[in-house]
């Protein structure tokens, strides 16, 4: 039986979710405050395509780059946390926004990636997965 003073697995679970996606939104706004800082220019938040979800679109110069933000430890925890499909899901996503705004078509499209983590500045990696 369970105690009633517990929350049921269901439960927890949707606290859990509702945490992360807390800490993720948090994630995305430091990381577009912090691309802002270096020069970028934000052009959109978790912008949903039929390929998937891009965190964050930036501009800087010719560069069109599609952000994926992790929240981890270390640099190489988040490099780590984004697959090989996934890179090519959203670089495929970019240049698929990038295809269909005629403002957008003639900027080459680079996967960038921000680390955040707790207590320390963001870290930005341009072309994070080069040659991956």
């Amino acid at each position: 039986m369970r105690r009633p003073d517990l929350p049921s697995a269901p439960q927890a679970r949707q606290a859990r979710g509702a945490l992360a996606r807390r800490t993720g939104r948090r994630a995305e706004a430091w990381a577009a405050a912090w691309l802002m800082l270096k020069g970028y220019r934000i052009l959109g938040f978790r912008l949903r395509t039929r390929l998937g979800e891009i965190d964050l679109l930036a501009q800087k110069g010719g560069v069109l780059a599609v952000v994926e933000v992790k929240s981890r430890t270390t640099l190489d925890d988040a490099l780590a946390a984004v697959s090989a499909e996934q890179r090519d899901r959203l670089r495929r996503a970019g240049e698929a926004v990038a295809g269909g705004r005629p403002a957008l078509k003639t900027l080459a499209v680079r996967l960038d990636l921000v680390a955040v983590a707790p207590g320390r500045l963001p870290q930005h990696r341009p072309d994070a997965w080069r040659g991956a």
